[in-house]
């Protein structure tokens, strides 16, 4: 989250997040991390999609706005996008990723002024008019909020197809962008932003006979004991990794304990999990969260 909100430039003065899921934990977060701007966290009990989320908040937008998913870590200029949306009188932007196969995500057809004139979703790889997908970061007109209705209301497959005739542009960026829906592609945009050569070692971690193989990560207070970390593996805030345990390719969260003799390989464990001591964690993610029901 702060990784998104420190990517916008200065010009967004409010960022607004409706939550279902985990509000206590996201106000804890902001609390200790303090954005430099005033974020306002909104209960959303039910799923509305992406489109009732943002209609659901309209009293709150007073001109035009950005739309960003929260699960997709991006290398777009925010500040390039702004200036590509007003330069085109855009009535709706969105930014597009080109990728090598499109199974699974709608794309867009752009003209020669990078206007869209179609969408596709998720079509079969060979019937397929243009490689690039919907990257989750959208600039609107306030004006859009009138084409979208209440209750749960898709953007993407309800709203976007119904203003398309309004102008609709395409912004095209490039560097990278992980989609973080999956537990592998969670564990993507954590390597990702990590870097391949990152070795960090916060000097509040006490570190006992570890061995430490970059890519890696030790936050403050975190304990390791005689164990392998990495390569690929963060180990959070005051998690504990025991005696002769391997964590690599994994992320361990906050106050999480990893037993003696353990290997977590290619996994996520959710905050304050115990590992048993000889514990073998392979491909999951363990956690006692469960989603809300429509989420």
């Amino acid at each position: 989250m702060i990784h998104v909100i420190d990517k916008l430039p200065k010009e967004v003065d409010e960022i607004i997040i409706p939550v279902s899921y985990k509000k206590d934990m996201m106000e804890d977060y902001l609390s200790k991390h303090h954005p430099r701007r005033k974020v306002t966290l909104v209960d959303e009990p039910t799923a509305l999609g992406t489109g009732g989320a943002v209609k659901a908040v309209e009293k709150l937008i007073d001109g035009p706005f950005l739309v960003i998913n929260g699960d997709s870590i991006w290398s777009l200029d925010v500040g390039k996008f702004i200036e590509f949306h007003r330069r085109k009188k855009a009535f709706a932007t969105i930014s597009l990723w080109p990728v090598e196969d499109i199974t699974g995500y709608g794309v867009a057809d752009l003209d020669d002024e990078q206007r869209i004139r179609r969408f596709q979703e998720k079509p079969k790889k060979e019937e397929a008019f243009s490689n690039l997908i919907n990257a989750g970061v959208y600039g609107l007109e306030r004006e859009v909020l009138g084409h979208i209705g209440k209750g749960f209301v898709s953007m993407e497959r309800e709203v976007f197809p119904r203003i398309l005739d309004r102008g609709m542009y395409g912004y095209r960026f490039d560097g990278y962008w992980v989609d973080c829906g999956k537990r592998e592609s969670l564990l993507e945009a954590f390597w990702t932003l990590m870097g391949k050569e990152t070795r960090t070692l916060q000097k509040e971690a006490v570190l006992e006979g570890a061995d430490i193989r970059a890519p890696s990560m030790v936050m403050r207070e975190a304990v390791v004991a005689g164990a392998t970390i990495g390569p690929q593996a963060y180990i959070s805030e005051r998690a504990v990794v025991g005696f002769q345990s391997r964590v690599e390719r994994s992320v361990v969260l906050e106050d999480a304990r990893i037993g003696t003799r353990c290997t977590i390989v290619d996994s996520i464990i959710d905050a304050g999990m115990t590992v048993p001591d000889g514990t073998e964690v392979r491909s999951t993610i363990l956690s006692t969260a469960k989603p809300p029901a429509g989420g």
